[in-house]
């Protein structure tokens, strides 16, 4: 059922029609891309699961094409952003790699990601975020090196991309707020560390956790409705003024009074 209801979705995006949807727009766009780049033209109707999709090219939404990048692709990155996590955290191979074999035969990830689906998305950006938090906490010995700027920027980056695929992500984002409010609690408690250079760990927590991701977050939506320019099922969610700007709509161009 998910399938139907993304997948049309997809369609959506590629002929730039306008829709609403209760989720953010990032999942969709990226599932509507790998279609768009592996030949999918959009006109699958998804009336109800189960349809067959023929002569319709819907590979490149599930399967594994690097240049697609998608669903089966994103789900099998679990897979070692879940053994750099445990490792990082444990310093244990046993254990990083009995949690990679955990979820190599786990038959509900297998299965979310074969699927056009937000989940193998959603889980991507979740772990993306845990496993660039911890990389940068072992970097804490070396603040503003390279490697550190990095895993904390590939942190902000994973949040957008969690909060920007479903809401749901907003928890990655607590977790990786209270990891930050305890590395600047140690922080502020180190009297050997001068008040200036406290201010610059929490200015580049602020840039890198805060206003990265909001800009990227809003950067998806102004890419959403420069995309959906044409008519279409969402147009009643939204005010007369904002139809008229939709391609195809009655009120297009027509002039309104405030």
């Amino acid at each position: 059922w998910d399938e139907t209801h993304f997948g049309k979705m997809g369609s959506y995006y590629i002929n730039r029609t306008f829709f609403f949807d209760v989720h953010p727009p990032l999942g969709k766009m990226l599932i509507g891309l790998a279609g768009y780049l592996s030949g999918y033209d959009g006109t699958f109707p998804f009336q109800k699961p189960g349809d067959r999709y023929e002569q319709h090219s819907y590979v490149g939404m599930r399967g594994v094409r690097l240049w697609s990048c998608f669903c089966a692709f994103l789900g099998s990155c679990l897979v070692p952003f879940a053994y750099l996590t445990v490792l990082e955290l444990s310093k244990s191979l046993p254990a990083a790699l009995l949690t990679a074999f955990i979820l190599i035969f786990d038959t509900g990830c297998i299965t979310l990601s074969q699927y056009i689906l937000l989940d193998p998305i959603l889980m991507f950006f979740l772990m993306g975020a845990v496993l660039s938090m911890v990389k940068c906490n072992s970097c804490a010995d070396r603040p503003f090196s390279a490697s550190w700027w990095l895993w904390l920027s590939l942190t902000g980056v994973n949040l957008a991309g969690a909060t920007g695929v479903k809401f749901v992500g907003l928890f990655v984002v607590l977790l990786v707020g209270l990891n930050t409010i305890y590395d600047l609690w140690d922080l502020l408690g180190d009297l050997s560390l001068s008040l200036v250079m406290f201010g610059k760990h929490l200015l580049a927590r602020v840039l890198c956790l805060i206003l990265l991701p909001f800009a990227l977050y809003t950067a998806m939506f102004a890419v959403h409705f420069t995309v959906l320019n044409k008519s279409g099922p969402g147009d009643g969610f939204f005010s007369s003024a904002f139809q008229s700007q939709l391609i195809g709509n009655n009120l297009h161009n027509v002039s309104i009074p405030e």
